[in-house]
C-alpha cells in the first residue's frame, strides 16, 4: 500500500495520507490495479478464456452468457455484449448488476433458468476495477476518511460455468441446492459512486466532481450487520442447514475488522472454514467470491462432492447466501 499512499500525497496538495493507516484500517496489505486501457470487460474475457480452455468447452456450446459485476464499461451497451463480442459468443446474453453480490445473484437467477430448461450451459463471467474510483487527489483529513475504503479496492477478473448435467442416482445432487437473499435498500446513500448515471449526468460540474467512490462507514456497517445477524441463521435454517455442514464458506472481504464480527458470536461463522484472500488481493467487489472458491479448491478446502457455503453482502445494502455440493 506504500506506492497508493504515495499516489495519493503526489496527486493532493499538501495532504498526506498516515503511513500504514490504509492497511492498519482494512487489512489490505497490496492491491492489484488493470492497466489504463484494460476495460471491465478485457478481466472478465481472460478469465472466460481461461475457463473455456481448461474446462474444454467451445464458445458455440454456450447457451447463454450474463456479464455480473458492479463495473461496467459503458452505460450502454450492456456490458455483457462487449465480452460476448471479444469471446465470439452467439448466445443470448445480459448483464446482472447488484454491487458485490451482483455474482451471487447471477447463480441465483442461472440456478432458476437451468432449472427450468430453458439453457442448459451458462458462462457466467465478471470484470471489476474498481480501483478507477478511488479519489487519489484529497483536500483534507475528512475527505480521505470518506474515501477510505475505496485505496483497497482491487481490479479482477472472474468466470464460471454451470450446466444441466444431472447427478448419478446413487450420489447427493450436486450444483447449487438453493439460495437466499434480502435486503435493506433505505441505506442506498451510504456507499455511492455517481459517476456514469443518468443522476451524474444531469448536474455534473465538472469532469471529475461525482466520480469518486464515497461511504459513510458506519451506516453501512449498521445496515450490512443487521443483515448478517438477522438474515444468515434464518437463510440457513430454510435450507435445513448449519455452518458446520460446510467444508469451505466463502466470505465477500472487505476489511479484516468485518470478519472478526463474522465470525463472532452473534452470527458465528466458523474462521476455520474461511479463506482470507483480502490482505494480498484486496477488495475484488462481486469478484471476490469465485477467488475464494477457486483458492479453497487449489488448496485442497474443498473437494468434489463437499458442501460449501457462499455469503454475500453488498453496498445498496443486501445480504445472500448461496448453498451449493461441488
Amino acid at each position: 500500500m506504500e506506492e497508493r499512499e504515495a499516489q495519493i500525497a503526489a496527486a493532493s496538495d499538501g495532504f498526506v495520507p498516515p503511513p500504514g493507516l490504509i492497511t492498519q484500517l482494512t487489512g489490505v496489505q497490496g492491491v492489484h490495479l488493470s492497466d489504463d486501457d484494460e476495460q471491465a470487460s478485457d478481466l472478465a474475457v481472460s478469465a472466460a478464456r481461461k475457463l473455456l480452455a481448461d474446462s474444454g468447452v467451445q464458445p458455440a456450446e454456450i447457451d447463454l452468457m450474463i456479464f455480473a459485476a458492479a463495473s461496467q464499461d459503458m452505460i450502454e451497451p450492456a456490458t455483457s455484449h462487449i465480452v460476448a463480442a471479444k469471446l465470439s459468443l452467439s448466445c443470448p446474453v445480459f448483464d446482472v448488476k447488484n454491487a458485490c453480490n451482483s455474482v451471487l445473484n447471477a447463480l441465483e437467477i442461472t440456478q432458476a433458468l437451468i432449472a427450468s430448461g430453458c439453457y442448459r450451459t451458462v458462462l457466467i463471467t465478471c470484470g471489476e476495477a474498481p480501483s478507477v474510483s478511488a479519489r487519489l487527489r484529497v483536500p483534507d483529513g475528512s475527505a480521505f476518511a470518506r474515501s477510505l475504503p475505496a485505496y483497497g479496492f482491487s481490479d479482477a477478473g472472474a468466470a464460471l460455468l454451470l450446466t444441466a448435467d444431472e447427478t448419478p442416482g446413487d450420489q447427493p445432487p450436486r450444483g447449487i441446492l438453493g439460495c437466499r437473499f434480502a435486503a435493506d435498500s433505505a441505506a442506498w446513500p451510504s456507499a455511492t459512486v455517481p459517476h456514469g448515471g443518468i443522476a451524474s449526468l444531469r448536474r455534473r460540474s465538472g469532469p471529475e466532481a461525482p466520480a469518486f467512490f464515497r461511504m459513510d462507514s458506519m451506516r453501512m456497517r449498521e445496515s450490512l450487520r443487521a443483515l448478517g445477524r438477522d438474515h444468515l441463521h434464518r437463510a440457513l435454517g430454510e435450507l435445513g442447514l448449519g455452518f458446520d455442514d460446510f467444508a469451505f464458506i466463502g466470505v465477500h472481504q472487505v476489511a479484516l475488522a468485518d470478519l472478526d464480527e463474522l465470525c463472532g458470536p452473534e452470527i458465528g461463522v466458523p474462521r476455520d472454514k474461511l479463506i482470507v484472500t483480502l490482505p494480498r488481493h484486496g477488495n475484488v467487489a462481486s469478484a471476490s467470491l469465485p477467488l475464494q472458491l477457486t483458492r479453497a479448491i487449489e488448496t485442497g478446502k474443498a473437494h468434489p462432492g463437499d458442501l460449501v457455503a457462499l455469503i454475500g453482502l453488498a453496498a445498496g445494502s443486501s445480504a445472500g447466501l448461496l448453498a451449493l455440493r461441488l
